[in-house]
């Protein structure tokens, strides 16, 4: 028996442009699984046109009902949920986000099959696709943006307002910076993308130490790692794998960061149980340097004090007051610029689409064919016959709301 697909038009709102597979992965599809049916459901929101996708022979068609697995991003409003049907979405309820409670439970209800985008990993948990690498791009790019702004230096359109990422480099390429230094968070897919930005820009990349140390004729950045902001608080010798064990038995000094660096873009993943990055206490202090803040991993309230709520991409920039700990103008001499959208691959939904689809043409759709033989869709099966998995058990409490 084969298998059918269809592509969902997102429906959340605010509304999402990304989409899972973009024509060119669906004509591989295609090509690649001729045994198996694939259509598109009717948008005028996704960043492809409904013609693009005929264009290269995809059926696109408004009822989508006879599909078996409905591939969407954003989570599918409940009213739009399909009973008895498997979907696949970012469905926002593995850290019991509470917003999301009545979405899970519904999901149950209608005996649906969810499979999480954010679930997908290898069997040593590592996630194997994401939009972390155009979150990258698109906070460095907006970190640039502020910089213009805060320092009233230049003037770049917003990164939603782009074609694509030729046109960003384009703009990009035009920019000229002063001699500031930029300190960078995150090692992984965002870190990553802020970084492929600043090499394009050609800014030289030095060590944490000479970021601390030395004075530059030229705009700099350091990629920090986790033993380059924080240390035992006992004295004894660090190490990443006791750091990641024992986040508890360290602190941070990655102020000595904000008292040597103008820009900070925080690109890392950060465990609940680790030590802030600073304080709202450490920014009152006079010695401090860093004007802009470009949180791309956006933890409110969190690891970064002067984060107080996420941004948006109409409004992307706002000031937070050290003396008040409050929000106030970003162009007040006094505040840190502060850019913490929290869905920056929305404002290049076509480059962030292709990246994303490509990836999950290549190393999940396949295994809807091989019986799952790396355990890749059991590993981020959340609910299947009414029940939560025995993977997402912990989940129960959750859903009864407990």
């Amino acid at each position: 028996m084969s298998i059918s697909f269809a592509i969902i038009k997102e429906e959340k709102y605010p509304p999402d442009k990304r989409v899972v597979l973009t024509p060119n992965d669906c004509k591989k599809f295609i090509e690649s699984f001729p045994s198996a049916e694939l259509f598109v459901q009717k948008s005028d929101i996704r960043a492809f046109s409904d013609s693009e996708y005929e264009a290269l022979g995809v059926k696109v068609r408004d009822d989508i009902t006879g599909a078996d697995i409905m591939l969407g991003v954003k989570e599918v409003p409940i009213g739009s949920l399909i009973p008895n049907k498997s979907y696949f979405f970012f469905s926002h309820t593995i850290k019991k986000q509470p917003y999301n409670r009545e979405l899970l439970q519904a999901v149950l209800k209608k005996n649906i099959t969810l499979y999480d985008h954010e679930a997908l990993v290898d069997i040593n948990k590592n996630r194997l696709i994401g939009f972390g690498y155009y979150a990258g791009i698109v906070g460095a790019y907006n970190a640039i943006r502020t910089i213009g702004k805060k320092m009233k230096i230049y003037n770049i359109p917003k990164a939603i307002d782009l074609d694509d990422r030729i046109h960003m480099n384009f703009i990009l390429r035009k920019v000229k910076l002063p001699k500031i230094k930029f300190v960078l968070t995150g090692t992984g897919r965002v870190g990553k993308g802020v970084k492929e930005v600043l090499d394009f820009m050609k800014i030289r990349q030095v060590s944490s130490n000479q970021l601390l140390n030395n004075s530059f004729s030229e705009p700099v950045y350091a990629q920090l790692d986790v033993l380059d902001y924080v240390k035992r608080k006992d004295g004894n010798i660090s190490s990443k794998k006791d750091f990641f064990s024992n986040p508890t038995s360290y602190k941070s000094f990655f102020q000595d960061y904000l008292k040597e660096a103008d820009v900070f873009i925080a690109g890392h993943f950060h465990n609940s149980d680790a030590p802030y990055f600073f304080t709202r206490q450490n920014l009152k202090s006079k010695d401090i340097k860093i004007k802009i803040v470009a949180d791309i991993s956006c933890d409110i309230n969190g690891p970064v004090a002067c984060t107080i709520r996420p941004s948006t991409i109409d409004n992307p920039i706002y000031g937070y007051d050290p003396k008040t700990e409050s929000e106030t103008d970003f162009n007040n001499p006094n505040s840190i610029a502060v850019m913490a959208v929290d869905n920056l691959p929305c404002e290049l939904p076509r480059d962030s689409s292709s990246n994303f689809g490509e990836i999950f043409l290549s190393n999940i759709i396949p295994a809807f064919f091989n019986n799952d033989k790396n355990d890749i869709l059991m590993r981020s099966k959340i609910a299947e016959n009414g029940k939560l998995t025995s993977l997402f058990s912990y989940l129960q409490s959750f859903v009864d709301g407990k």
